[in-house]
């Protein structure tokens, strides 16, 4: 198992997500991503979602438009205690060198530091968390983030 650090920046190609920070969380069992704007759609006669996602804290100005086939819906407990209803998505993420399928659920994290949250399903079997430091996999200068999403 590789190591990682309480903060990872991940990729979703899938979704033209080039990197985002995510907060690593073992006490979350599911990774959830910031989303707004989400809308339930039909594509091929099967149940899709299409969302908007600001990648980058602090900057709203940074909108990538995604879409994806709907897994379902599962209750989940939010950071304040209180259970919602969250549409779940599965898509390929990269962390470092390693790209695997990830269950995602969206939901608005406006107010909170991070845009994703990594959580331990995502993370069994895979890696082993250090809380003492950050960007074990992969570093980037803010600069180098804004860069990759100019295009």
């Amino acid at each position: 198992m590789k190591l990682i650090g309480s903060e990872e920046w991940c990729a979703f190609e899938q979704l033209n997500i080039p990197a985002i920070r995510a907060r690593v969380d073992s006490g979350a069992r599911t990774s959830s991503i910031q989303a707004k704007e989400i809308k339930l759609i039909k594509k091929n006669g099967e149940d899709w979602v299409s969302f908007t996602v600001c990648p980058l804290q602090k900057n709203t100005k940074v909108q990538v438009q995604c879409s994806a086939k709907v897994l379902g819906r599962r209750s989940i407990k939010g950071s304040f205690g209180i259970s919602e209803d969250r549409l779940i998505i599965k898509t390929p993420i990269t962390i470092g060198k390693d790209t695997f399928d990830v269950e995602l659920s969206l939901a608005n994290r406006n107010t909170m530091e991070f845009r994703m949250l990594l959580g331990r399903e995502a993370m069994t079997n895979r890696f082993i968390i250090n809380p003492a430091v950050k960007h074990l996999q992969k570093k980037y200068l803010r600069k180098e983030v804004t860069a990759l999403y100019k295009s």
